[in-house]
């Protein structure tokens, strides 16, 4: 054992600090060109950009919680499966309805940051609890 970090476990370390809705420590862990691609397909790149769209994400779902039940982790990639949960918050009122949907999470590492996150989910039971509650 050398001590250094695998992409698991730096993956882990990431996925912590999303849910602990740090968006000054999740974008710490990403690299520079770091790309996050939504479940839509749509991309964000640039750490500011990456910084504002986690917060306001956490904003909107803050309990927002990732729980991986399946982690596959190479050299530099990370795959991992399991649930994506939170309750919408609108207007500072967070509705009694709270959502979770299986979701799917693939990640890069290069020298010990993420440079690429893109999620797997059907967003369509949270955009129904959106468009009937906001």
């Amino acid at each position: 054992m050398t001590g250094v970090p695998t992409a698991e476990d730096i993956v882990r370390d990431f996925v912590a600090a999303i849910n602990r809705h740090d968006p000054k420590d999740v974008v710490a862990r990403c690299a520079p060109q770091h790309r996050f691609v939504d479940s839509l397909g749509n991309v964000i790149t640039g750490r500011d950009d990456l910084r504002r769209a986690w917060t306001a994400y956490f904003h909107l779902f803050p309990d927002y919680a990732m729980a991986a039940e399946s982690v596959l982790g190479s050299d530099s990639l990370v795959l991992m499966s399991g649930w994506a949960s939170g309750t919408v918050h609108i207007g500072g009122i967070t509705p009694a309805t709270p959502w979770r949907i299986p979701a799917a999470w693939r990640a890069e590492v290069v020298d010990g940051l993420v440079v690429s996150w893109q999620v797997f989910a059907d967003n369509k039971p949270v955009y129904d609890l959106l468009q009937r509650d906001g």
